[in-house]
Protein backbone atom coordinates (compact mmCIF):
# COMPACT_ATOMS: atom_id res chain seq x y z
CA UNK A 1 0.00 0.00 0.00
CA UNK A 2 1.62 3.44 -1.61
CA UNK A 3 1.73 6.34 0.72
CA UNK A 4 2.15 10.02 -0.86
CA UNK A 5 3.45 12.86 0.74
CA UNK A 6 1.78 14.64 3.05
CA UNK A 7 1.52 18.70 2.95
CA UNK A 8 4.33 20.26 4.02
CA UNK A 9 6.74 23.58 3.81
CA UNK A 10 9.22 23.20 0.87
CA UNK A 11 12.10 22.14 1.42
CA UNK A 12 14.85 25.25 0.79
CA UNK A 13 18.49 24.37 -0.73
CA UNK A 14 21.40 25.22 0.75
CA UNK A 15 23.80 28.04 -0.31
CA UNK A 16 26.04 26.37 -3.42
CA UNK A 17 29.37 25.96 -2.11
CA UNK A 18 32.54 24.08 -3.80
CA UNK A 19 33.83 20.65 -1.79
CA UNK A 20 37.40 20.83 -2.55
CA UNK A 21 37.89 17.41 -1.85
CA UNK A 22 35.32 15.73 -4.75
CA UNK A 23 35.98 18.78 -6.83
CA UNK A 24 32.44 18.77 -7.58
CA UNK A 25 31.01 22.22 -9.05
CA UNK A 26 27.52 22.70 -7.76
CA UNK A 27 26.08 23.87 -11.23
CA UNK A 28 22.69 24.40 -11.72
CA UNK A 29 21.29 21.42 -13.32
CA UNK A 30 17.51 20.14 -14.56
CA UNK A 31 16.56 17.04 -11.89
CA UNK A 32 15.92 13.95 -12.59
CA UNK A 33 12.71 12.38 -14.01
CA UNK A 34 12.10 9.49 -12.10
CA UNK A 35 9.31 7.49 -13.05
CA UNK A 36 7.29 6.66 -9.18
CA UNK A 37 5.22 3.82 -10.91
CA UNK A 38 8.46 2.25 -11.80
CA UNK A 39 9.70 2.74 -8.17
CA UNK A 40 6.13 1.33 -7.10
CA UNK A 41 7.10 -1.64 -9.07
CA UNK A 42 10.62 -2.23 -7.32
CA UNK A 43 8.87 -2.30 -4.13
CA UNK A 44 5.53 -3.94 -4.88
CA UNK A 45 6.55 -7.29 -2.79
CA UNK A 46 6.01 -4.56 0.47
CA UNK A 47 3.50 -2.93 -1.09
CA UNK A 48 0.38 -4.31 1.04
CA UNK A 49 -1.02 -4.36 4.79
CA UNK A 50 -0.05 -7.81 5.56
CA UNK A 51 3.86 -6.75 5.79
CA UNK A 52 6.49 -4.27 7.31
CA UNK A 53 7.86 -2.25 4.82
CA UNK A 54 10.10 0.51 3.52
CA UNK A 55 10.36 4.39 3.10
CA UNK A 56 12.43 5.78 0.08
CA UNK A 57 13.67 9.45 -0.79
CA UNK A 58 14.88 10.55 -4.01
CA UNK A 59 16.41 14.68 -4.13
CA UNK A 60 18.37 16.76 -6.65
CA UNK A 61 20.46 19.38 -5.29
CA UNK A 62 18.48 18.94 -2.36
CA UNK A 63 15.00 19.01 -3.22
CA UNK A 64 13.16 16.00 -2.28
CA UNK A 65 12.08 14.85 -5.94
CA UNK A 66 10.10 11.52 -4.85
CA UNK A 67 9.08 10.39 -1.79
CA UNK A 68 6.96 7.08 -0.92
CA UNK A 69 6.77 4.02 1.37
CA UNK A 70 5.01 0.93 1.70
CA UNK A 71 3.63 -2.07 3.98
CA UNK A 72 3.35 -1.25 7.22
CA UNK A 73 4.51 0.35 10.05
CA UNK A 74 2.71 -1.37 13.00
CA UNK A 75 1.26 -4.48 12.02
CA UNK A 76 -0.85 -5.04 15.55
CA UNK A 77 -2.38 -1.44 14.97
CA UNK A 78 -2.73 -1.50 11.09
CA UNK A 79 -0.80 1.60 10.84
CA UNK A 80 1.04 1.82 7.39
CA UNK A 81 4.12 2.90 6.67
CA UNK A 82 4.38 6.74 5.17
CA UNK A 83 7.66 8.90 3.57
CA UNK A 84 7.30 10.67 7.46
CA UNK A 85 7.81 7.64 9.27
CA UNK A 86 10.24 7.36 11.97
CA UNK A 87 13.01 4.40 10.80
CA UNK A 88 15.93 3.78 12.50
CA UNK A 89 18.64 2.89 9.43
CA UNK A 90 21.94 1.28 11.47
CA UNK A 91 25.46 2.24 10.59
CA UNK A 92 23.99 5.42 8.26
CA UNK A 93 24.44 6.76 11.65
CA UNK A 94 27.90 6.98 11.86
CA UNK A 95 28.71 9.62 9.59
CA UNK A 96 25.77 11.78 11.90
CA UNK A 97 28.60 10.69 15.30
CA UNK A 98 31.70 11.86 12.85
CA UNK A 99 29.81 15.01 11.89
CA UNK A 100 29.26 15.94 15.59
CA UNK A 101 32.98 14.87 16.50
CA UNK A 102 34.42 16.96 13.17
CA UNK A 103 32.66 19.82 14.48
CA UNK A 104 34.35 19.72 17.96
CA UNK A 105 37.36 19.56 16.34
CA UNK A 106 36.65 22.85 14.14
CA UNK A 107 36.02 24.08 17.39
CA UNK A 108 39.53 23.64 18.54
CA UNK A 109 38.13 21.39 21.32
CA UNK A 110 39.72 18.08 20.43
CA UNK A 111 42.46 17.11 17.70
CA UNK A 112 42.27 14.03 15.38
CA UNK A 113 45.16 13.16 16.48
CA UNK A 114 44.80 12.97 20.35
CA UNK A 115 45.42 9.38 21.81
CA UNK A 116 41.89 8.42 22.95
CA UNK A 117 43.14 7.29 26.76
CA UNK A 118 43.41 11.37 26.99
CA UNK A 119 39.49 11.33 27.65
CA UNK A 120 38.95 7.72 28.48
CA UNK A 121 41.56 6.44 30.91
CA UNK A 122 39.77 3.63 31.37
CA UNK A 123 41.00 2.27 28.54
CA UNK A 124 44.25 0.05 28.32
CA UNK A 125 47.75 1.13 27.50
CA UNK A 126 48.49 -0.65 24.52
CA UNK A 127 51.80 0.25 23.67
CA UNK A 128 51.23 2.90 21.03
CA UNK A 129 48.44 5.64 20.90
CA UNK A 130 44.82 5.05 19.66
CA UNK A 131 43.95 8.51 17.75
CA UNK A 132 40.70 9.82 17.25
CA UNK A 133 41.26 9.31 13.17
CA UNK A 134 41.83 5.83 14.09
CA UNK A 135 37.99 5.80 15.47
CA UNK A 136 36.58 7.84 12.61
CA UNK A 137 37.76 5.14 9.85
CA UNK A 138 38.08 1.69 11.76
CA UNK A 139 41.45 1.42 11.82
CA UNK A 140 42.22 1.41 15.63
CA UNK A 141 42.16 -2.07 16.01
CA UNK A 142 39.78 -2.09 18.78
CA UNK A 143 37.36 -4.92 19.52
CA UNK A 144 33.71 -5.02 18.43
CA UNK A 145 32.42 -4.69 21.89
CA UNK A 146 29.15 -6.28 20.39
CA UNK A 147 31.02 -9.64 18.87
CA UNK A 148 32.36 -9.54 22.83
CA UNK A 149 29.27 -9.44 24.11
CA UNK A 150 28.02 -12.32 22.43
CA UNK A 151 31.00 -14.30 23.35
CA UNK A 152 29.81 -13.90 26.79
CA UNK A 153 26.07 -15.27 25.75
CA UNK A 154 24.56 -12.25 25.37
CA UNK A 155 24.54 -10.93 21.85
CA UNK A 156 22.96 -7.31 20.82
CA UNK A 157 18.83 -7.81 20.87
CA UNK A 158 19.24 -10.06 23.88
CA UNK A 159 20.27 -7.60 26.64
CA UNK A 160 19.51 -3.93 27.30
CA UNK A 161 22.80 -2.61 26.77
CA UNK A 162 24.26 0.69 27.52
CA UNK A 163 27.37 2.59 27.13
CA UNK A 164 28.43 1.22 30.65
CA UNK A 165 28.35 -2.36 29.16
CA UNK A 166 30.66 -1.09 25.96
CA UNK A 167 33.03 0.87 28.16
CA UNK A 168 33.38 -2.05 30.54
CA UNK A 169 33.66 -4.47 28.03
CA UNK A 170 36.55 -2.49 26.14
CA UNK A 171 38.14 -1.36 29.41
CA UNK A 172 38.97 -5.33 29.92
CA UNK A 173 40.43 -5.81 26.32
CA UNK A 174 44.30 -6.84 26.74
CA UNK A 175 45.25 -6.79 23.37
CA UNK A 176 43.87 -4.94 19.65
CA UNK A 177 42.78 -6.79 16.72
CA UNK A 178 46.42 -5.01 15.53
CA UNK A 179 48.67 -2.47 15.67
CA UNK A 180 46.39 0.85 15.24
CA UNK A 181 46.84 1.86 11.51
CA UNK A 182 47.69 -1.08 10.46
CA UNK A 183 44.78 -2.81 8.83
CA UNK A 184 40.65 -1.66 8.58
CA UNK A 185 38.47 -3.91 10.37
CA UNK A 186 35.22 -2.57 10.81
CA UNK A 187 33.92 -2.15 14.31
CA UNK A 188 31.32 0.03 16.47
CA UNK A 189 33.01 -0.04 19.30
CA UNK A 190 34.80 2.99 17.80
CA UNK A 191 31.55 4.99 16.90
CA UNK A 192 30.18 4.47 20.02
CA UNK A 193 33.36 5.77 21.97
CA UNK A 194 33.23 8.70 19.71
CA UNK A 195 29.55 9.25 21.29
CA UNK A 196 30.64 9.24 24.94
CA UNK A 197 33.80 11.34 23.28
CA UNK A 198 31.18 14.14 22.38
CA UNK A 199 29.59 14.04 25.71
CA UNK A 200 32.85 14.17 27.45
CA UNK A 201 34.62 16.89 25.65
CA UNK A 202 31.39 19.16 24.90
CA UNK A 203 29.68 18.68 28.67
CA UNK A 204 25.94 17.94 26.96
CA UNK A 205 24.24 14.92 26.21
CA UNK A 206 25.33 13.60 22.62
CA UNK A 207 21.23 14.33 22.39
CA UNK A 208 21.49 17.96 22.93
CA UNK A 209 24.60 18.28 20.87
CA UNK A 210 23.47 16.83 18.11
CA UNK A 211 20.42 18.21 18.22
CA UNK A 212 21.29 21.89 18.45
CA UNK A 213 25.11 21.57 16.15
CA UNK A 214 23.33 19.52 13.79
CA UNK A 215 19.91 18.90 13.11
CA UNK A 216 18.41 21.92 14.13
CA UNK A 217 20.26 24.10 11.72
CA UNK A 218 19.90 21.64 8.93
CA UNK A 219 16.06 21.49 9.49
CA UNK A 220 15.94 17.53 10.26
CA UNK A 221 12.83 18.21 12.73
CA UNK A 222 12.06 14.62 12.69
CA UNK A 223 15.57 13.09 13.68
CA UNK A 224 16.82 11.97 17.49
CA UNK A 225 18.89 9.36 19.34
CA UNK A 226 17.52 6.10 21.00
CA UNK A 227 19.52 6.88 23.97
CA UNK A 228 16.52 5.48 25.89
CA UNK A 229 14.45 2.44 24.22
CA UNK A 230 11.41 3.00 26.35
CA UNK A 231 10.36 6.38 25.18
CA UNK A 232 7.54 6.73 22.89
CA UNK A 233 8.49 8.44 19.87
CA UNK A 234 5.68 9.38 17.39
CA UNK A 235 5.33 7.97 14.29
CA UNK A 236 7.90 5.43 14.40
CA UNK A 237 7.63 2.00 12.74
CA UNK A 238 7.86 -1.26 14.63
CA UNK A 239 11.09 -3.46 13.20
CA UNK A 240 10.33 -7.24 12.23
CA UNK A 241 11.41 -10.23 11.15
CA UNK A 242 9.75 -13.51 9.16
CA UNK A 243 8.16 -15.82 11.57
CA UNK A 244 6.19 -19.13 10.46
CA UNK A 245 4.63 -19.16 7.23
CA UNK A 246 3.99 -15.71 6.41
CA UNK A 247 3.64 -14.23 9.39
CA UNK A 248 6.20 -11.72 11.31
CA UNK A 249 7.58 -11.28 14.75
CA UNK A 250 9.08 -7.97 16.39
CA UNK A 251 12.91 -7.47 16.40
CA UNK A 252 13.39 -4.60 18.10
CA UNK A 253 16.66 -2.59 18.76
CA UNK A 254 15.93 -2.88 22.91
CA UNK A 255 19.43 -1.20 23.81
CA UNK A 256 20.76 2.58 24.99
CA UNK A 257 23.66 1.81 22.92
CA UNK A 258 23.69 4.88 19.83
CA UNK A 259 26.51 6.20 17.98
CA UNK A 260 26.92 3.29 16.59
CA UNK A 261 23.77 3.34 15.12
CA UNK A 262 20.68 4.28 17.14
CA UNK A 263 19.36 7.20 14.66
CA UNK A 264 15.67 7.83 14.75
CA UNK A 265 15.14 9.72 11.20
CA UNK A 266 13.07 9.68 7.85
CA UNK A 267 14.14 9.82 4.40
CA UNK A 268 13.18 13.41 3.80
CA UNK A 269 15.88 14.13 6.90
CA UNK A 270 18.77 12.06 5.83
CA UNK A 271 18.46 13.60 2.01
CA UNK A 272 18.71 16.86 4.22
CA UNK A 273 22.01 15.85 5.61
CA UNK A 274 23.81 14.72 2.77
CA UNK A 275 22.76 17.42 0.66
CA UNK A 276 24.84 19.26 3.64
CA UNK A 277 27.88 17.25 3.06
CA UNK A 278 28.14 18.30 -0.66
CA UNK A 279 26.79 22.06 0.21
CA UNK A 280 28.51 23.06 3.49
CA UNK A 281 25.84 25.04 4.64
CA UNK A 282 26.91 23.46 7.83
CA UNK A 283 30.21 23.47 9.20
CA UNK A 284 31.63 24.73 5.61
CA UNK A 285 34.73 23.84 3.29
CA UNK A 286 36.62 22.73 6.41
CA UNK A 287 34.16 20.32 7.57
CA UNK A 288 33.35 18.65 4.19
CA UNK A 289 36.75 18.29 3.59
CA UNK A 290 37.42 16.28 7.06
CA UNK A 291 34.25 14.07 6.51
CA UNK A 292 35.30 12.83 3.14
CA UNK A 293 39.09 12.57 4.17
CA UNK A 294 39.69 8.79 3.45
CA UNK A 295 41.66 6.68 5.96
CA UNK A 296 45.70 6.16 5.26
CA UNK A 297 47.21 3.25 6.91
CA UNK A 298 50.85 2.82 8.14
CA UNK A 299 52.09 1.45 5.21
CA UNK A 300 50.15 4.76 3.30
CA UNK A 301 47.23 2.83 1.38
CA UNK A 302 44.32 5.25 1.20
CA UNK A 303 41.14 3.06 2.12
CA UNK A 304 37.72 3.88 0.77
CA UNK A 305 36.74 4.72 4.49
CA UNK A 306 36.62 8.24 5.46
CA UNK A 307 34.52 9.75 8.80
CA UNK A 308 31.86 7.68 9.01
CA UNK A 309 31.18 7.38 4.89
CA UNK A 310 32.26 5.16 2.64
CA UNK A 311 33.32 6.95 -0.49
CA UNK A 312 33.49 5.25 -4.32
CA UNK A 313 31.93 4.90 -7.83
CA UNK A 314 28.77 2.99 -8.85
CA UNK A 315 28.85 1.87 -12.03
CA UNK A 316 31.42 4.52 -13.03
CA UNK A 317 29.76 7.40 -11.23
CA UNK A 318 31.56 8.97 -7.89
CA UNK A 319 29.48 8.11 -4.39
CA UNK A 320 29.42 8.67 -1.34
CA UNK A 321 27.27 6.25 0.60
CA UNK A 322 26.80 4.13 3.88
CA UNK A 323 24.27 1.36 4.56
CA UNK A 324 23.23 -0.51 7.88
CA UNK A 325 21.08 -2.65 10.01
CA UNK A 326 19.84 -2.46 13.46
CA UNK A 327 17.60 -6.00 14.83
CA UNK A 328 14.76 -5.52 11.98
CA UNK A 329 15.53 -2.43 10.74
CA UNK A 330 17.42 -2.09 7.16
CA UNK A 331 18.82 1.36 5.74
CA UNK A 332 21.03 2.77 3.27
CA UNK A 333 21.90 6.65 2.02
CA UNK A 334 23.77 7.32 -0.97
CA UNK A 335 24.51 10.70 -2.61
CA UNK A 336 26.44 11.05 -6.24
CA UNK A 337 27.70 14.11 -5.98
CA UNK A 338 28.47 15.01 -9.88
CA UNK A 339 24.49 14.66 -10.23
CA UNK A 340 23.65 15.98 -6.56
CA UNK A 341 21.41 13.05 -6.02
CA UNK A 342 20.88 11.56 -3.00
CA UNK A 343 19.34 8.55 -2.49
CA UNK A 344 17.38 6.99 0.75
CA UNK A 345 16.05 4.02 1.42
CA UNK A 346 14.48 2.45 5.08
CA UNK A 347 12.43 -0.73 5.66
CA UNK A 348 11.36 -1.99 9.05
CA UNK A 349 11.31 -5.92 7.46
CA UNK A 350 14.62 -7.77 7.94
CA UNK A 351 13.99 -9.01 4.92
CA UNK A 352 14.01 -5.58 3.17
CA UNK A 353 17.46 -5.52 1.23
CA UNK A 354 17.67 -1.68 1.60
CA UNK A 355 20.85 -2.02 -0.69
CA UNK A 356 19.49 -3.81 -3.63
CA UNK A 357 16.27 -1.22 -3.92
CA UNK A 358 18.36 1.63 -3.43
CA UNK A 359 20.34 1.07 -6.51
CA UNK A 360 17.55 0.44 -8.31
CA UNK A 361 16.48 3.07 -7.75
CA UNK A 362 19.46 5.36 -8.12
CA UNK A 363 19.78 3.21 -11.65
CA UNK A 364 16.42 5.43 -12.45
CA UNK A 365 18.01 8.46 -11.35
CA UNK A 366 21.46 8.57 -12.85
CA UNK A 367 20.27 6.88 -16.11
CA UNK A 368 22.68 7.68 -19.17
CA UNK A 369 25.37 8.76 -16.52
CA UNK A 370 25.95 5.15 -15.60
CA UNK A 371 28.57 3.08 -17.36
CA UNK A 372 26.76 -0.37 -16.99
CA UNK A 373 29.59 -1.94 -19.18
CA UNK A 374 31.79 -4.71 -16.70
CA UNK A 375 34.79 -4.68 -15.32
CA UNK A 376 37.93 -4.86 -18.10
CA UNK A 377 39.71 -7.94 -18.12
CA UNK A 378 42.82 -7.73 -16.40
CA UNK A 379 45.44 -6.27 -18.91
CA UNK A 380 47.59 -8.69 -19.95
CA UNK A 381 45.78 -11.81 -18.78
CA UNK A 382 47.43 -14.97 -19.97
CA UNK A 383 46.93 -18.59 -19.48
CA UNK A 384 48.15 -21.04 -17.11
CA UNK A 385 47.36 -25.17 -17.55
CA UNK A 386 45.36 -26.97 -15.19
CA UNK A 387 48.00 -28.70 -13.80
CA UNK A 388 49.68 -24.78 -12.39
CA UNK A 389 46.31 -23.82 -11.71
CA UNK A 390 45.65 -27.16 -8.92
CA UNK A 391 49.26 -26.76 -7.79
CA UNK A 392 47.85 -23.90 -6.26
CA UNK A 393 44.44 -24.99 -4.76
CA UNK A 394 43.69 -25.50 -1.39
CA UNK A 395 43.27 -24.39 1.80
CA UNK A 396 45.37 -21.07 2.77
CA UNK A 397 45.34 -19.49 6.64
CA UNK A 398 45.17 -15.72 7.54
CA UNK A 399 48.28 -15.20 9.44
CA UNK A 400 46.44 -12.41 11.37
CA UNK A 401 43.77 -13.94 12.46
CA UNK A 402 44.30 -17.74 11.59
CA UNK A 403 41.31 -17.85 9.59
CA UNK A 404 41.30 -20.39 6.98
CA UNK A 405 40.93 -19.45 3.00
CA UNK A 406 39.92 -22.08 0.12
CA UNK A 407 41.90 -21.53 -3.16
CA UNK A 408 40.50 -23.51 -5.70
CA UNK A 409 41.00 -24.13 -9.31
CA UNK A 410 38.64 -23.28 -11.97
CA UNK A 411 38.82 -23.27 -15.94
CA UNK A 412 40.17 -19.72 -16.26
CA UNK A 413 42.35 -19.27 -12.88
CA UNK A 414 41.41 -19.25 -9.18
CA UNK A 415 38.57 -18.46 -7.01
CA UNK A 416 39.89 -16.71 -3.36
CA UNK A 417 37.07 -15.96 -0.48
CA UNK A 418 34.54 -16.58 -3.30
CA UNK A 419 36.19 -14.34 -5.76
CA UNK A 420 37.09 -15.14 -9.16
CA UNK A 421 40.95 -14.17 -10.35
CA UNK A 422 42.63 -14.80 -13.79
CA UNK A 423 46.38 -15.25 -14.23
CA UNK A 424 48.53 -12.02 -15.44
CA UNK A 425 51.50 -13.79 -14.65
CA UNK A 426 52.73 -17.32 -13.28
CA UNK A 427 52.28 -15.96 -10.29
CA UNK A 428 49.82 -12.59 -10.27
CA UNK A 429 45.70 -12.93 -10.55
CA UNK A 430 43.56 -10.38 -10.50
CA UNK A 431 39.58 -9.81 -10.52
CA UNK A 432 38.20 -7.57 -13.46
CA UNK A 433 39.18 -4.13 -12.40
CA UNK A 434 41.95 -4.66 -10.15
CA UNK A 435 40.06 -4.42 -7.10
CA UNK A 436 41.34 -7.93 -5.90
CA UNK A 437 44.47 -9.36 -6.41
CA UNK A 438 46.51 -12.64 -5.48
CA UNK A 439 50.07 -12.29 -5.67
CA UNK A 440 52.01 -15.86 -4.57
CA UNK A 441 55.00 -15.93 -3.70
CA UNK A 442 58.26 -18.46 -5.43
CA UNK A 443 59.33 -20.30 -3.01
CA UNK A 444 56.58 -23.19 -1.33
CA UNK A 445 56.20 -22.95 1.84
CA UNK A 446 53.87 -26.53 2.42
CA UNK A 447 52.40 -29.17 0.07
CA UNK A 448 54.73 -27.49 -2.70
CA UNK A 449 52.33 -24.45 -2.31
CA UNK A 450 53.92 -21.23 -1.67
CA UNK A 451 52.62 -17.92 0.31
CA UNK A 452 50.28 -15.32 -1.20
CA UNK A 453 49.48 -11.97 -0.40
CA UNK A 454 45.64 -11.06 -0.90
CA UNK A 455 44.23 -7.64 -1.50
CA UNK A 456 40.96 -6.81 -1.54
CA UNK A 457 38.79 -3.82 -1.03
CA UNK A 458 39.65 -2.66 2.40
CA UNK A 459 41.83 -5.40 3.20
CA UNK A 460 45.40 -4.77 1.37
CA UNK A 461 47.97 -7.66 1.25
CA UNK A 462 46.88 -10.33 3.46
CA UNK A 463 49.84 -12.56 4.14
CA UNK A 464 48.21 -16.19 3.00
CA UNK A 465 49.98 -19.53 3.58
CA UNK A 466 49.86 -22.61 2.77
CA UNK A 467 48.15 -25.15 5.44
CA UNK A 468 47.55 -28.88 5.13
CA UNK A 469 44.46 -31.05 5.56
CA UNK A 470 43.40 -32.61 8.87
CA UNK A 471 41.15 -35.16 9.78
CA UNK A 472 41.74 -35.71 13.40
CA UNK A 473 41.33 -39.09 14.98
CA UNK A 474 39.04 -39.67 18.29
CA UNK A 475 42.36 -39.76 20.50
CA UNK A 476 43.49 -35.96 18.65
CA UNK A 477 39.80 -34.80 19.55
CA UNK A 478 40.22 -36.03 23.20
CA UNK A 479 43.14 -33.46 23.33
CA UNK A 480 41.05 -30.23 22.81
CA UNK A 481 38.68 -31.63 25.65
CA UNK A 482 38.02 -28.84 28.86
CA UNK A 483 37.27 -26.05 30.10
CA UNK A 484 38.32 -22.63 28.96
CA UNK A 485 37.80 -19.41 30.39
CA UNK A 486 38.21 -15.61 29.05
CA UNK A 487 38.42 -12.86 31.43
CA UNK A 488 38.19 -10.09 28.51
CA UNK A 489 35.08 -11.46 27.28
CA UNK A 490 33.75 -12.78 30.87
CA UNK A 491 33.23 -15.82 29.33
CA UNK A 492 33.93 -19.64 29.57
CA UNK A 493 33.51 -22.54 27.26
CA UNK A 494 33.25 -26.53 27.73
CA UNK A 495 34.95 -27.91 24.80
CA UNK A 496 33.57 -31.65 24.21
CA UNK A 497 33.48 -34.38 22.24
CA UNK A 498 29.18 -35.48 21.47
CA UNK A 499 28.93 -37.94 18.39
CA UNK A 500 32.58 -38.33 17.51
CA UNK A 501 32.62 -34.63 16.96
CA UNK A 502 33.99 -31.50 19.08
CA UNK A 503 31.59 -28.62 20.22
CA UNK A 504 31.78 -25.69 22.80
CA UNK A 505 29.57 -25.20 24.67
CA UNK A 506 28.76 -21.94 26.95
CA UNK A 507 27.50 -21.20 30.28
CA UNK A 508 23.87 -21.46 29.16
CA UNK A 509 24.45 -24.80 27.48
CA UNK A 510 24.18 -23.55 23.55
CA UNK A 511 26.54 -25.69 21.59
CA UNK A 512 28.87 -24.34 18.75
CA UNK A 513 29.82 -27.39 16.59
CA UNK A 514 33.64 -27.25 15.56
CA UNK A 515 34.61 -28.91 11.91
CA UNK A 516 38.53 -29.36 11.34
CA UNK A 517 39.82 -26.90 9.35
CA UNK A 518 43.62 -27.51 9.77
CA UNK A 519 45.48 -28.68 12.30
CA UNK A 520 44.97 -27.28 15.75
CA UNK A 521 42.41 -25.29 14.19
CA UNK A 522 38.27 -25.61 13.93
CA UNK A 523 35.38 -23.74 12.38
CA UNK A 524 32.13 -23.42 13.46
CA UNK A 525 29.10 -21.12 12.61
CA UNK A 526 31.42 -17.92 12.38
CA UNK A 527 34.06 -18.52 14.48
CA UNK A 528 37.59 -19.53 13.89
CA UNK A 529 38.99 -21.47 17.20
CA UNK A 530 42.47 -22.59 17.08
CA UNK A 531 44.20 -24.02 20.06
CA UNK A 532 47.01 -23.08 21.78
CA UNK A 533 49.99 -25.81 22.84
CA UNK A 534 52.32 -25.23 25.49
CA UNK A 535 56.29 -26.31 24.48
CA UNK A 536 55.65 -29.44 25.39
CA UNK A 537 52.82 -29.92 22.59
CA UNK A 538 50.22 -29.99 25.52
CA UNK A 539 46.75 -27.89 24.86
CA UNK A 540 46.86 -25.08 27.08
CA UNK A 541 44.46 -22.44 25.45
CA UNK A 542 42.49 -21.40 22.80
CA UNK A 543 42.28 -18.19 20.63
CA UNK A 544 39.11 -16.80 19.02
CA UNK A 545 38.40 -15.61 16.16
CA UNK A 546 35.70 -13.55 13.90
CA UNK A 547 35.43 -11.24 11.67
CA UNK A 548 35.34 -7.84 14.29
CA UNK A 549 37.50 -10.07 16.96
CA UNK A 550 40.47 -11.14 16.11
CA UNK A 551 42.42 -13.73 18.58
CA UNK A 552 40.82 -13.26 21.41
CA UNK A 553 42.72 -15.62 24.03
CA UNK A 554 41.16 -18.52 26.50
CA UNK A 555 42.91 -19.86 29.07
CA UNK A 556 42.35 -24.08 29.75
CA UNK A 557 40.66 -24.07 33.23
CA UNK A 558 39.53 -27.19 33.43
Amino acid sequence: MRTRRRTRLPFVSFLPLTLAALAVPLLAQEPPKVDAAVVDAIFRAFDNTRSPGCAVGVSHAGKPILLRAYGMADLEHDVPNAPETIFEPGSVAKQFTAAAIVLLALDGKLSFEDDVRRYFPELPDYGEPVTIRHLLNHTSGLRDWGSVAGLEGWPRTRRAHTHTHVLDILSRQKELNYRPGEYYSYTNSGFNLQAMLVERVSGMSFQDFTRQRIFEPLGMTRTQWRDDFTRVVKDRSIAYRPAGVGGWSMLMPFEDVFGNGGLLTTVEDLLRFTWNLQAGELGGPKFLDEMHRQGVLNSGQVISYASGLQVGTYKGVPQVQHSGSTAGYRGHLARFPEQKIGVAVMCNAATGNATALLYQVADLALGAALDDAPPAPPAGATRLGAERLQSLAGWYRDTRTGVPYPVEATAEGLRVDGQAVVPVSPTRFEAPGGAVTLTFERAPLAEGRPAAAFTSPGQPNVRLEPVGAFAPTAAQLAEYVGTYRSDEAEATYTVAVEEGRLVAKDRWGAATPLTPQYPDVFGGRGPTILFRRDASGRVEGLAWSESRVWGLRFGKVG
